[in-house]
């Protein structure tokens, strides 16, 4: 949490919570859409449905944050506050997400990208700098061997690489629209693609992975002296819970897919439109075929993401260094910076084009 906010929770300002509850509050409603049949219609209704939706993911990101941070101060009390003590702190840190989301929000408005994805990527940014400056300082103190500092280093920068060589890819699904008379007129006859990127799940998998785990530690918590608490402490840091994160990690990855990807739908609409895959008969078998190819780039996505998850542990493990990333912070910041270039790139291709308007 520290590492998302960068910096903020550890020194406790109001902007402890940072943006955590309304991407919580997001993943809750985005689920529920696909649960609940009065909000799965809402979200078909178009421009006003959505913004219905983003009005009450408001509301529960308030909530959540006032909750969030009562539980948090109360479980790392030092004295004995009194309950208007804790009340006041919820509302001072709800107030702080609530600023942070209003700020995303109007960078989203009137800026490039989507403004919580950048607030995510600042802090991350920011807390990588943190550490560069405590690692320098240790390497000159000689209280930090450099060996360890450049391997998180070389780690570091060979996660952007693999993170943004899989980001970009994408397998291209060629496919080809019959030609048709409407009227007087010849319309189709194109051909096209259909794009489908390799992560097509992003870091839902890790969040879901990371957040089923956390839950039986946040409940052992409260008894910290009781048998299960220490047996999962003991847990947590053997090779079995990487084995657990990894399959949840996969098993979350497909079932992400299974949600935001639906091949029924498009070969009905393939269908509907004249669109065919060449050597791929309209249908079922377009279906089928759809179905096979995701399965198959769902299976890459999934062990890439369980891997990419256990690095910054091995890398503690092996070299006693704690890693300044987690697997989805890096994630979260090289795709946002990718799709921020490519946003800049289609403003200044519009501003280019602009004379000829």
């Amino acid at each position: 949490m520290n590492m998302m906010t960068g910096g903020s929770f550890q020194s406790m300002s109001i902007m402890a919570m940072g943006i955590t509850p309304y991407i919580n509050s997001s993943i809750i409603l985005q689920l529920l859409t696909v649960a609940v049949p009065a909000l799965e219609k809402l979200a078909k209704e178009g421009p006003e449905g959505r913004k219905k939706i983003q009005e009450w993911t408001r509301y529960l990101t308030v909530v959540l944050a006032f909750v969030q941070a009562v539980g948090l101060v109360f479980a790392m009390r030092a004295n004995s506050y009194g309950g208007l003590w804790y009340i006041v702190i919820g509302i001072s840190m709800a107030a702080g997400t609530a600023l942070a989301m209003w700020l995303g929000e109007r960078i989203t408005e009137n800026g490039l990208g989507n403004g919580i994805s950048l607030l995510i990527m600042a802090g991350v940014v920011s807390n990588m700098f943190n550490w560069g400056r405590q690692a320098a300082v240790g390497v000159f103190a000689g209280t930090v061997g450099i060996l360890p500092v450049l391997v998180v280093v070389i780690a570091f920068v060979a996660m952007i690489v693999a993170i943004t060589y899989v980001d970009m890819g994408e397998r291209r699904i060629p496919v080809q629209y019959a030609k048709r008379m409407v009227g007087r007129k010849m319309y189709g006859g194109q051909s096209t693609h259909i794009p489908m990127k390799i992560n097509s799940t992003g870091v839902m998998p890790l969040i879901f992975g990371f957040a089923i785990l956390q839950f039986p530690a946040t409940i052992f918590a409260f008894f910290p002296a009781s048998s299960l608490n220490i047996w999962w402490m003991s847990f947590q840091n053997g090779i079995w819970y990487q084995v657990v994160l990894a399959l949840l990690i996969v098993a979350f990855t497909y079932f992400y897919t299974s949600i935001t990807f639906n091949p029924i739908d498009i070969s009905k609409n393939m269908q509907q439109n004249g669109g065919l895959i060449p050597g791929i008969r309209q249908g079922r078998a377009t279906s089928d075929y759809l179905a096979k190819v995701s399965g198959r780039l769902t299976l890459f996505s999934a062990l890439f993401l369980a891997v990419l998850a256990t690095i910054p542990t091995m890398l503690t493990r092996l070299f006693g260094i704690q890693a300044p990333f987690a697997a989805s912070s890096v994630l979260i910041a090289v795709s946002v910076a990718l799709e921020t270039l490519r946003q800049i790139e289609a403003q200044m291709v519009m501003r280019h084009h602009k004379g000829f308007l």
